[in-house]
């Protein structure tokens, strides 16, 4: 009976980590939609479409549902939460802003959109993920990169592609059109390493109310202002706030661009491509990597020792892989490190590229004895932090191992050896000295 029992329990225990590993490598998820009146979703139809064609099941819910829950008996329902109202001045049901912090700090993704009437409850929630937000009525104005369909408060914005941040991971190629914004503006401190700047305004732009002269020194001036920023936590949860519900609205995606004052005309912005492109990073469909698996061995062997010996050389190998379209893949990149450590490292060497997403360092272990760490830390901008470490213990050198004569040591075997022959010498002519008999003892 205790043996069936331990057998169901080890097959419950595989089975649920298959599934974890399943749910992880595969798109798509339980996601929330909050929104401020349900005509969002047909004037952002576009963008939502392509959410459920990658496999997303959409929830739509009024941002001030008074039914409104992310989880239930202490499991989230939804991994993925996107908030679509910047007007809202109160969540309803349980949802508030601490709620949805404590869903970015278990893991959970967010996307939110904001605009000039961003209320309150936004700007909390934007502070919360090391953004602010400008003042309810501000909008970002440019008076040398607006659009031709502006309004005449040039409010709408052209952003050229080379504003994007750089990094393909996170906002795709920088081969479309220029942008389309209008919303409010966003400052970020540029000393958070953990804060993205995704979309930054030109250096004519600022961030104010249209309506009202200019009394004050504005909120965000010139590349300070940010469209869209982002947050990659420390455990990998990821935020991208945009201050322009626009941004990802049908209208974004289709209207033609055109800077005022002559500039070239295109049949389309490139606001869908960064869209989904954000979406994608945001909700983990890429930028993900992971340990596939370590080994370290002498070098000419196989099998891991029990323990190094030291100037013994030392063959590392990882095996990394990136998510791409819900399936595993290997991981190419050429700047990945590898650090011998004990407190401090003792090498750090470049990790070079093998077939299949294996990456190897071969090195000579340092003539000190002692317990030693494999690492290897990767973060760089749009992907996963990658940590891997290895313990492995360096022992000096057997009795049996050292060499016979130390050629350094040379000068100091002569000494001995001749100290040794001196001694001999002088013991032989004092034994065999016989000293003659004085003058005075031969005449008595």
């Amino acid at each position: 009976m205790a043996a069936l029992r331990s057998g169901v329990v080890l097959f419950l225990a595989g089975f649920l980590a298959l599934a974890a590993n399943v749910q992880l490598a595969s798109a798509g998820g339980n996601t929330l939609v909050l929104l401020d009146n349900l005509v969002i979703k047909e004037t952002h139809s576009i963008f939502f479409k392509s959410l459920s064609d990658r496999g997303y099941k959409l929830n739509f819910k009024l941002a001030d549902d008074a039914n409104l829950n992310i989880k239930k008996y202490g499991e989230y329902l939804y991994e993925h939460i996107v908030i679509f109202a910047p007007s809202v001045e109160e969540f309803g049901g349980t949802l508030s802003v601490e709620a949805l912090t404590e869903f970015v700090d278990d893991g959970g993704n967010l996307l939110v959109a904001g605009s000039s009437s961003s209320s309150d409850i936004l700007r909390e929630l934007a502070s919360e993920c090391g953004f602010e937000v400008d003042e309810e009525g501000a909008s970002v104005i440019d008076h040398l990169n607006y659009d031709n369909n502006d309004k005449g408060k040039h409010t709408l914005i052209v952003a050229e592609a080379s504003s994007l941040i750089n990094a393909p991971v996170i906002v795709g190629t920088k081969n479309i059109p220029p942008l389309l914004f209008e919303g409010t503006g966003l400052v970020a401190d540029k000393e958070n390493p953990l804060v993205l700047h995704i979309l930054t305004a030109s250096s004519s732009a600022y961030s104010y109310n249209p309506d009202q002269a200019i009394k004050e020194y504005p909120h965000a001036v010139g590349k300070n202002t940010l469209l869209i920023a982002a947050l990659q936590a420390r455990n990998s949860a990821r935020v991208v706030f945009s201050g322009s519900l626009f941004f990802f609205s049908d209208e974004a995606f289709n209207s033609p661009v055109q800077k005022a004052g002559g500039g070239q005309l295109h049949k389309r912005s490139g606001n869908q491509e960064v869209a989904t492109a954000l979406s994608k990073w945001a909700f983990k469909e890429t930028g993900v990597i992971r340990v596939k698996g370590v080994s370290h061995h002498k070098a000419g062997e196989k099998n891991s020792p029990a323990a190094y010996t030291i100037t013994e050389d030392m063959v590392y190998t990882i095996e990394i892989e990136k998510l791409q379209a819900g399936q595993w893949v290997p991981f190419d990149a050429d700047d990945i490190q590898l650090e011998f450590v004990r407190i401090d490292p003792f090498i750090r060497k470049n990790l070079a590229k093998k077939p299949g997403g294996k990456y190897e360092a071969r090195f000579t272990i340092p003539d000190v004895y002692g317990v030693f760490q494999l690492k290897v830390d990767y973060n760089r901008i749009g992907y996963t932090h990658l940590f891997s470490t290895t313990q492995v213990s360096v022992r000096p050198l057997e009795h049996t191992q050292y060499e016979r004569f130390i050629p350094s040591a040379f000068p100091y075997y002569f000494s001995a050896f001749s100290m040794m022959a001196g001694v001999f010498l002088f013991s032989i002519v004092f034994l065999h000295y016989k000293e003659e008999p004085s003058k005075s003892k031969k005449e008595q």
